[in-house]
């Protein structure tokens, strides 16, 4: 590393090894700080995570790469290319979807193949409203990209400024008053088509009932290309940390933090459970906010940003890794089975209570879009959950019904399922994953127009103590997550150009010293 990184101004503690903290520790080392890396886990990745079922490895948590600009981006600046780390694979097929009674419908990455095929299913005139949709999700996704999506935090009227009085147009055009069902109404006469496309509400946790019509921008996105990692996810997470140790950023994994050290009113250093501290003049937390507000990084850092209240969580998710054996319908890479009733499924998750006819997401991950059936099938399966994790425990019995459920619906909708064996996970076990959630997957849920403001930004109460992840300004998934990590890396870097650095806010000693206590109040 040059002389820079070696000087105590230029030091910086990322916590977290998910997808933003190896996205912020790359572009604070470019930049030309010392960066060290504390995670918890035994390796990178963060909700990019892999489960065993009999000695297969399943993708356990996203399970496809889109905005693929976005993580190029991220690599050709530190002098890599992503084809170097990762073999990417791009979809022909998004996905299918199917109903009960056998109706199915594929999505193609190719516009027209979707209209099609949506002509065919549900008639010309929603053929029509599905290019009406495409054009309208474009124009969100373009009004919104630099202004909203990779920059800071806006409130509204910073928002509107960044697009310009001139764009009423388009102002108007991203639709915060509508909800996202009845922008849909508008498209869609077919109810089902209404269904899928809602869906795209749960990308972000939150339900198409309540979501803003701006979620929208969510369809082009997804048919502006969708990627499969072959080797699974995982190996995008262990070339992003190769690329951050190519830059000199150290990793230190199974290190738990105990508690962020604030002095002077300044975050200043970290202490980890086994008594070890290190120090820099900025610290990166890329945890779930809640994390923080709960006091689990200490009393010290419990200041730094507001709370979300239980009301306002995203969904979580009971889910099964599996090795199975189908018959029926053929599976793609990525599958739906909708339930009978949308409306009915989201008002029980919104009444804290599983579903009792779930909609059903199934990636078999050795599919392609061929659709050929498999020998053993490795299937990551989900149903969405109230984040309950921390105050309520699935009963034995709620989650056998749970699982009778996912069957029947898969039956219904034309796939048998006999599975050889699983690894289920529910909204406590990701509580126990990501603390103080509750299982909550998307950090905040997308409710009403205001919801997009009030995810925090990449600056905390405390100068010199950052955030970045999923729960986090610009939202959840894994291009939002990369962007909030460059996002607290640019903060971080404008503070320091604008801010004098105090050295007596913090004692020197080194990147790493010991401590006689596991916690820092200071």
């Amino acid at each position: 590393m040059t002389s820079a990184s070696d000087s105590f101004n230029d030091r910086a503690i990322v916590i977290g090894a998910g997808v933003g903290g190896l996205c912020a520790a790359i572009e604070l080392a470019r930049a030309g700080y010392g960066v060290t890396v504390v995670e918890r886990a035994a390796r990178s990745g963060g909700k990019m995570r892999e489960v065993e079922v009999n000695g297969a490895r399943i993708d356990a948590g996203p399970t496809v790469l889109t905005m693929r600009w976005v993580f190029d981006a991220v690599f050709e600046n530190a002098g890599h290319r992503l084809a170097d780390h990762v073999a990417l694979q791009e979809l022909d097929v998004l996905a299918r979807h199917a109903w009960s009674g056998g109706a199915c419908l594929d999505l193609f990455a190719d516009e027209d193949a979707s209209a099609d095929a949506i002509g065919a299913f549900a008639g010309a005139a929603d053929a029509r409203g599905f290019r009406d949709f495409c054009r309208e999700a474009r124009r969100m996704f373009d009004t919104l990209r630099e202004p909203f999506l990779t920059a800071s935090r806006p409130n509204p009227l910073t928002l509107t400024g960044r697009i310009g009085l001139g764009r009423v147009g388009d102002l108007m055009a991203i639709r915060p008053f509508d909800t996202m069902w009845s922008a849909l109404s508008a498209h869609f006469r077919d109810p089902r088509l209404r269904q899928l496309f809602g869906r795209y509400a749960t990308y972000c946790g939150s339900s198409p009932f309540t979501a803003p019509a701006t979620l929208m921008l969510i369809a082009h996105v997804e048919q502006d290309g969708v990627w499969v990692v072959e080797g699974g996810m995982q190996h995008l997470a262990e070339g992003l940390q190769r690329c951050a140790e190519s830059l000199g950023v150290r990793f230190q994994f199974g290190a738990e933090v105990s508690g962020i050290e604030v002095n002077a009113g300044r975050a200043c250093g970290v202490t980890l459970s086994n008594g070890e501290r290190h120090q820099g003049t900025a610290i990166v937390c890329n945890a779930d906010p809640s994390a923080l507000v709960e006091g689990l990084f200490g009393q010290a850092a419990a200041r730094a940003t507001s709370p979300v209240q239980r009301r306002e969580r995203s969904l979580s998710a009971v889910t099964w890794a599996a090795q199975a054996t189908t018959r029926g319908l053929p599976l793609v890479r990525h599958n739906v089975f909708f339930s009978d009733d949308y409306r009915a499924e989201f008002a029980s998750l919104e009444n804290g209570a599983l579903p009792a006819d779930p909609t059903i997401y199934v990636c078999a991950q050795d599919g392609d879009d061929s659709g050929a059936v498999q020998a053993q099938e490795r299937l990551f399966i989900l149903a969405n959950a109230p984040a309950q994790g921390d105050t309520h425990l699935l009963t034995e019995a709620e989650l056998n019904a749970c699982e009778t459920a996912m069957i029947n619906r898969l039956r219904r909708c034309g796939l048998e399922l006999t599975t050889q064996s699983w690894t289920r996970t529910t909204p406590t076990d990701f509580n126990a994953l990501f603390p103080a959630t509750g299982g909550a997957l998307y950090g905040r849920a997308t409710k009403g127009w205001a919801a997009s403001f009030q995810r925090p930004g990449s600056r905390t109460n405390i100068p010199g103590l950052y955030l970045a992840g999923g729960g986090v300004h610009p939202g959840a998934g894994l291009p939002m997550a990369a962007i909030s990590g460059q996002l607290a890396a640019q903060s971080v870097l404008a503070d320091r150009a604008s801010t004098p650095w105090y050295r007596q806010a913090v004692t020197l000693g080194g990147t790493s010293t010991r401590s006689v206590t596991t916690n820092s109040t200071a």
